[in-house]
């Protein structure tokens, strides 16, 4: 038996089914150049969907038994590995993989069935950043600057390393803003958000003190409209660059993989809450819609909401 046959021997199928799935298996490997890992994944998820369907109906699929399948058939497919108490991600993975090879065959004109647009791919709870302890955030913005080739540029990612940690704004946030809207100054700041929704940051002095130095360090001069942060030929900077200045950070101060910039925001939302801060106040602050947010990226739990409800709710005490 040749290799083609006995990875084809995985699947459950009639010939005609088989055929197609030798031509997807081949597309990935040479027009799409996917790693002999990603094609062993792709094959496992069709093949446990096939097991599935030959159980499921009663016989090995052929191609035309695919384009009777209607949306129950595909939740039936997901309600099987959720019995299994297969992971989320895991059947998220292999709806993609199902999504993926149908149309493969509705552009080879093999099989055309819309049913899989009416099933809902299993949603998969956020990953939150992980919060960095006060020390590790301090010890962060202290190394922050030496990691940088130029000692301007350094000065520019303690100022934005700052800001995330220190008023709790969003890379997107801290990057839209225009040099006339540099915060030198102790005091407070407007920030525009998402939605375009706008709210006021405190600027603590730290703040105000190292958007100075990197504005007195700048070597390209920054017009009032133009952006406040740029990069090494004077235009604005990319988000990518302040990771990759985080993932160094990283490196040096062996953090989880998690310490990404929007964990500094993460962080500042966590410390001032250990700290007592109400839970509404950091809401304003991180410029949250609703509190469900500001609790999930606290990581507050049941018991601290109820007390902070306790305590503020007009109700709660009647």
């Amino acid at each position: 038996m040749t290799p083609a046959a006995i990875e084809l021997a995985r699947f459950a199928a009639k010939p005609d089914l088989q055929h197609a799935i030798a031509d997807w298996l081949s597309w990935l490997t040479g027009e799409r150049r996917a790693s002999p890992h990603t094609l062993a994944a792709y094959g496992s998820d069709l093949a446990q969907f096939l097991d599935f369907l030959a159980e499921h109906r009663g016989g090995v699929p052929a191609l035309r038994d695919l384009e009777m399948l209607a949306p129950a058939d595909f939740r039936g497919f997901l309600a099987a590995r959720a019995s299994a108490q297969l992971m989320r991600s895991s059947s998220a993975r292999a709806m993609s993989v199902l999504r993926g090879f149908f149309r493969f065959l509705d552009r080879r004109g093999l099989v055309k069935n819309a049913a899989l647009a009416a099933v809902r791919t299993p949603k998969l709870p956020k990953s939150l950043p992980r919060a960095l302890s006060i020390a590790e955030a301090q010890d962060a913005l202290e190394r922050a600057p030496a990691l940088a080739s130029r000692a301007w540029e350094g000065k520019r990612n303690l100022a934005i390393f700052t800001l995330l940690y220190g008023g709790g704004l969003r890379i997107g946030e801290a990057l839209g803003l225009k040099r006339r809207e540099a915060p030198v100054k102790a005091g407070a700041i407007t920030i525009t958000g998402k939605g375009n929704k706008t709210r006021l940051v405190p600027v603590l002095p730290q703040v105000a003190t190292a958007i100075a130095d990197y504005l007195a360090a700048c070597p390209h001069e920054l017009l009032p409209e133009g952006p406040l942060f740029v990069g090494l030929r004077g235009k604005a900077l990319n988000p990518r660059q302040v990771q990759g200045q985080m993932a160094k950070l990283r490196l040096l101060l062996g953090l989880d993989e998690r310490a990404t910039p929007h964990a500094l925001r993460h962080s500042f939302a966590t410390h001032l809450l250990a700290e007592g801060a109400d839970l509404r106040a950091i809401q304003e602050l991180l410029g949250h819609a609703s509190l469900s947010t500001t609790q999930r990226y606290t990581a507050v739990d049941a018991a601290r909401l109820a007390a902070v409800y306790d305590k503020a709710h007009p109700r709660a005490k009647g």
